[in-house]
């Protein structure tokens, strides 16, 4: 899947060799234009999406500046997506998360989102593999979706307890974090956690 790799040189060339051939550099040219350094060619979005769902590994390079653009690039295929057809999100969902943007949690919500996104991901893996050798059409899918087999029921009741108990990790991290700097700033009035100065 498509990563941005913090802390790595711009130009592939200057970088560990083995990981140079392992990221495909796409560049990003001041005409929105992407080109593949690999295959010497434009690509579209629908390209990068298809990189994406194969599971290829690159980076989006600004063509002039070497700034890495994979995040913009992947928000955009993203923004298609929920525009195109039946969004994944709704505006609920999208208002909320703009809420935690500045936000105290903004760090947390983000590695919970990660985490979840993740475990679904084995959740899809292992319904793939089990499922295996079926073959499922939209209307056979909605119809498997209504019966809720024991199956489903199993793998969804794994993944709500996984999720559940995430969240509860995370927050008594979060408490744990709060209490030692209460510790290390005892007293700093009208912070907020910490009791007003008498």
């Amino acid at each position: 899947m498509a990563t941005a790799r913090k802390g790595k040189a711009a130009n592939p060339v200057e970088g560990d060799a083995e990981s140079a051939a392992a990221v495909r550099i796409l560049k990003k040219y001041p005409n929105r234009r992407l080109y593949d350094t690999q295959t010497s060619s434009y690509i579209t979005l629908a390209d990068v999406k298809k990189m994406v769902l194969e599971g290829q590994s690159f980076e989006v390079r600004d063509a002039k500046t070497s700034e890495d653009l994979t995040r913009s690039i992947l928000l955009q295929i993203i923004l298609e997506e929920e525009t195109g057809g039946v969004p994944m999100f709704s505006t609920s969902s999208l208002e909320q998360i703009i809420r935690f943007y500045g936000h105290a949690m903004q760090g947390v919500m983000g590695d919970y989102l990660e985490r979840n996104v993740k475990t679904f991901g084995e959740l899809q893996s292992r319904f793939a593999e089990q499922s295996q050798g079926l073959a499922f059409s939209p209307e056979l899918w909605t119809q498997f979706m209504g019966a809720q087999s024991p199956v489903l029921q199993n793998l969804m009741g794994g993944y709500v307890e996984q999720s559940k108990s995430l969240l509860t990790q995370m927050q008594e991290q979060l408490k744990e974090q709060m209490q030692q700097a209460g510790a290390m700033f005892p007293v700093i009035p009208g912070m907020p956690g910490f009791p007003p100065k008498k």
